[in-house]
């Protein structure tokens, strides 16, 4: 379990570092806003396109293959961003990593789901728990590589080459599914579950539930420079805050889950969302906003963890198949970067965060009530 959260941990310390350095990459390439977007949205379209691939690959006996090879494509990935010259060397970059992280990442979170099937929820808690400890200690190890003259290239090579060991340690791991099928059933066998409303129902509300995650995580740096008023540094010391009540949200989660159901859980949290964000965009002033950014940080824990159990938890003995129906809803919500960026090139970056509202308004109304069966296990 713990060669499989350090996975999430390294994936999670890249992808924190890069949403905290935007601003910094941006200036360094020239970017647009309409760039910046495309560079959000691509990538993820890319890899959303081949998920249902790797996923169904993901129940047969090329797992361990696969999520090996994606951890070094993952590694390259990171190393071709950091000698990038402009749009497009960066846009190949991200473009190869994508997919490698649905190889590497997505299949070891499968693996860590068919560890303890009756722990999903708490699993995923603590998988969660180790993506926000990344969350929060990229934006500081950025703000180090930036005071150090390290800088965002130097941070990121860095991590490519720390990315090498821990896929020589995951290779330990058993990671042949249990059933392994053949490879042509598997993918039928995936693209069939989209037929059922429980599948696509926490599909959905895992594409929502992303708008105040990693969207938000995506575009907070440049509208706390652009729309806010602070600088490079101060705007990655404020992702941290916000990913740093994360932290603490997702730490208390864990527990939390033994006596809250996690269907609950979500609801109630929407609620207090649909509060919080609209409060941090009107707000005047940097410390206030820095206060609902926490606080928001704090609410929208488990956004993640809750429904992909849940989506794990409608297709029991299939954690590939899990993979590759998420990558059919990644289609979807890998468009959205792009149209925001292109909103904001539009009507500006503030209007435009306006759009994220839809997060909360969507648990609301996606996630099922409690049963009053159910254990959160």
């Amino acid at each position: 379990m713990a060669i499989l959260l350090a996975v999430e941990l390294l994936d999670e310390l890249v992808g924190g570092t890069r949403a905290a350095a935007w601003p910094l990459i941006r200036d360094d390439l020239g970017l647009s806003y309409a760039e910046v977007g495309l560079l959000l949205a691509v990538p993820g379209f890319v890899g959303s396109a081949l998920d249902p691939a790797v996923g169904a690959l993901g129940d047969t006996r090329h797992r361990r293959l696969l999520v090996v090879a994606g951890g070094v494509v993952f590694a390259l990935s990171a190393a071709l961003a950091a000698v990038s010259i402009g749009f497009w060397t960066l846009l190949v970059a991200l473009v190869i990593g994508n997919p490698a992280t649905g190889a590497f990442v997505s299949l070891a979170q499968a693996t860590l789901m068919d560890l303890e099937p009756a722990r999903r929820e708490r699993s995923m808690a603590w998988w969660t728990l180790a993506g926000s400890v990344g969350y929060v200690a990229g934006p500081l190890l950025l703000a180090a590589a930036v005071w150090s003259g390290l800088g965002w290239r130097g941070l990121s090579f860095a991590l490519a080459l720390v990315a090498l060991p821990v896929v020589v340690v995951v290779r330990r791991v058993p990671l042949v599914p249990a059933g392994a099928l053949g490879a042509r059933r598997a993918l039928r066998g995936a693209l069939g579950e989209l037929r059922r409303w429980g599948v696509v129902r926490w599909l959905l509300v895992l594409e929502a539930a992303d708008l105040l995650l990693d969207v938000l995580h995506g575009f907070l740096a440049l509208y706390l420079v652009d729309v806010a008023g602070l600088d490079a540094a101060e705007a990655a010391v404020a992702v941290g805050v916000w990913t740093g009540a994360g932290l603490v949200g997702d730490a208390l989660l864990v527990p939390l889950l033994r006596v809250v159901d996690g269907r609950t859980y979500l609801r109630i949290s929407a609620g207090a969302a649909l509060v919080a964000y609209p409060a941090f965009l009107v707000v005047p002033g940097i410390a206030p906003k820095l206060v609902l950014l926490a606080a928001l940080g704090l609410v929208n824990s488990g956004w993640y963890a809750l429904p992909k159990a849940g989506l794990y938890g409608s297709l029991p003995g299939r954690s590939g198949a899990v993979v590759a129906v998420g990558g059919v809803g990644g289609l979807v919500g890998s468009a959205v970067p792009l149209l925001l960026g292109v909103a904001a090139g539009s009507v500006g970056l503030g209007p435009t965060m306006w759009l994220l509202v839809a997060a909360p308004v969507a648990l609301l109304a996606l996630v099922p009530a409690a049963d009053s069966t159910r254990k959160t296990g």
